[in-house]
């Protein structure tokens, strides 16, 4: 019978793998809360006219979303990003009607594109959302976090800011006018996929990764040029506010986002590390969004981590010493069922005692030098030994198995003692 793999393009997170993702997703949720931001959750399956009304235009309603009839006949979508979702779940549940809420979440979300370095079907993203605030101060606010946050994780040295400004309706229609008559010369250079984005979302050819079309574009008109008098002002507030907080951006007059429903700022966080698929960070305001929901007008601005890409440049950068410390602290090596049962309640013990330590209690029936071995590849400093010399005597045998020390036997709060001193210490 031929085994059953996983669903192309969603991904298994093996347990050495995952401890990346635990540092990342601490830390994350850490520097959210430092800022005031405050966790929301929401389902991953949505009506699909809620990205539909959300997004019309783009390649996400049109080709990748992974929408189902239920067996009541509504049309529901696994989500394939949290913003509209977000602001959904904000309008149901009188979220708006908050002073300013400042939200942020993680979890998975689900387009069906192809697979590739960095690029899932099902992928998960990390994100805050702001909503009530017109000011470029929050705009600043929220990339000066993103930027706090870099510089936790050990990556700041290997990402760069990008900003622009895409104006209002006005702005972006006047200029997408301009762009079309600057392309029509041009058709029979283009591609099927850039003429389609031309007909249906101008702004997207922008964004092409293609050096054919992004060699075309540097004589094209620049959004900057066609910006409103109210966008205008926004944007040099922000750069000076992003002067101020010592943060370096540069402007990309190209860099539009790739959903409807931006206005005004975006920006994007690359990488030079992880070859095309380079943003790991991106974001910017949508402040019709809310409107296009059902719910009163709303400023609002957020942005979302990619964290598959974000894994790949955290495992290139950062040391081990994170994951050293989520290894086995201690292993109990044991030798019968009297011996086991007795390790396992003095585990329980100790664990009392001391709950960030790590500690596995080992339940075969191994030899001892199996058992050693075990203890060497599970990563533990020491290894405590219950033999019947010790459970006879109320005793546990320890042995530092790095510093390959002599084995030392003590009583249990001696030991305890002991675990306490070397462990604790390591972990603040």
């Amino acid at each position: 019978m031929a085994k059953i793999k996983s669903v192309r393009g969603m991904n298994d997170i093996p347990p050495e793998q995952a401890l990346y993702w635990r540092y990342a997703e601490e830390i994350i949720s850490s520097t959210f809360s430092s800022y005031g931001y405050q966790e929301i959750r929401f389902p991953i399956v949505e009506s699909t006219e809620l990205f539909h009304r959300s997004n019309q235009a783009s390649d996400m309603v049109s080709k990748e979303m992974y929408t189902f009839e239920d067996k009541g006949g509504d049309s529901l979508s696994l989500r394939p990003e949290g913003t509209a979702s977000c602001v959904r779940a904000c309008i149901e549940n009188n979220l708006l009607r908050v002073d300013t809420p400042r939200l942020w979440y993680n979890g998975p979300m689900f387009r069906y594109e192809r697979p590739q370095k960095g690029r899932s079907r099902q992928f998960h993203q990390s994100s805050v959302e702001v909503f009530g605030i017109e000011g470029p101060e929050i705009d600043a606010e929220i990339i000066k976090l993103s930027s706090r946050l870099w510089k936790r994780l050990g990556i700041e040295d290997n990402v760069y800011l990008e900003i622009n400004s895409i104006g209002n309706e006005s702005t972006r229609l006047r200029y997408t006018e301009d762009l079309l008559k600057y392309f029509q010369p041009l058709k029979d250079q283009l591609d099927e996929d850039i003429l389609k984005k031309l007909n249906d979302n101008p702004l997207r050819v922008l964004d092409s990764k293609s050096e054919r079309i992004q060699s075309l574009l540097k004589a094209a008109p620049k959004i900057s040029d066609y910006l409103d008098e109210d966008s205008e002002a926004h944007f040099k507030k922000l750069m000076t506010i992003l002067d101020s907080l010592g943060i370096s951006y540069d402007v990309n007059p190209n860099l539009v986002r790739g959903l409807d429903y931006y206005n005004k700022t975006v920006f994007e966080w690359k990488t030079d590390n992880l070859g095309a698929q380079d943003t790991i960070c991106a974001g910017g305001r949508y402040d019709n969004l809310i409107e296009e929901l059902g719910a009163k007008p709303c400023p609002a601005i957020g942005f979302s981590i990619g964290m598959e890409r974000l894994m790949l440049l955290i495992k290139e950068t950062i040391d081990n010493k994170y994951l050293q410390n989520q290894s086995i602290d201690c292993f109990f090596v044991c030798f019968g069922d009297k011996s086991i049962l007795q390790a396992m309640m003095y585990a329980e013990q100790i664990r009392d005692r001391i709950p960030s330590l790590n500690l596995k209690v080992n339940l075969g029936s191994e030899s001892a030098g199996s058992q050693f071995k075990k203890a060497d590849k599970s990563g533990a400093r020491l290894a405590l030994i219950l033999g019947d010399s010790e459970l006879d005597d109320g005793l546990v045998s320890c042995k530092d198995l790095r510093e390959k020390s002599e084995q030392e036997t003590m009583d249990l709060e001696s030991l305890i003692t002991k675990i306490d001193n070397i462990f604790i210490k390591e972990k603040k």
